[in-house]
């Protein structure tokens, strides 16, 4: 099995960078953001994000883990916060890989039960094969890729690396 390198630790650190600068900058008028990453990876990538945000901005940041099963994402999901604690707030929900898109459009469909200002979606690496109606608004890379191919995105202590397998 071919393994191709398509993001370095040092890009990934870039991308997340840039990622949030652009969430503080959508976000500017808000006192308190909600950075909500979905469970294992996504989660990972948005306390980097999280760290990001309050290093560069006055923006308070709640980070929300979100517990959703990939194969089967109809089951309940649950989070780490109450709902009071992300209720008229502003939400950016967080994965590592927009693939075909049922993880992340359920997990907004979880917050869209509850009041919210306003809900984005973040992803390091968007494949572009989705299947439902859902875009990341702030990507690290976009990348066309075939449906037989797999993106891994692997944490090795502090490294972060994107292989193309």
């Amino acid at each position: 099995m071919d393994k191709k390198k398509i993001l370095n630790n040092l890009q990934i650190k870039k991308k997340i960078k840039r990622i949030s600068l652009q969430i503080i900058e959508s976000n500017n008028s808000e006192k308190e953001i909600v950075i909500a990453g979905i469970e294992k990876n996504g989660f990972i990538i948005s306390k980097k994000i999280s760290d990001e945000i309050k290093n560069n901005s006055d923006i308070k940041v709640k980070l929300c883990k979100i517990i959703i099963d990939k194969k089967n994402p109809r089951k309940q999901i649950c989070t780490s916060l109450k709902i009071e604690d992300y209720q008229n707030k502003s939400i950016v929900l967080i994965d590592d890989v927009l693939n075909s898109g049922s993880t992340l459009i359920y997990s907004v469909k979880h917050f869209l039960d509850t009041d919210i200002k306003k809900i984005k979606t973040a992803v390091l690496v968007d494949r572009n094969h989705k299947k439902f109606p859902i875009k990341a608004d702030f990507k690290g890379l976009s990348l066309s890729t075939s449906i037989q191919n797999h993106v891994e995105v692997i944490f090795d202590q502090n490294k972060i690396e994107v292989f193309l397998i």
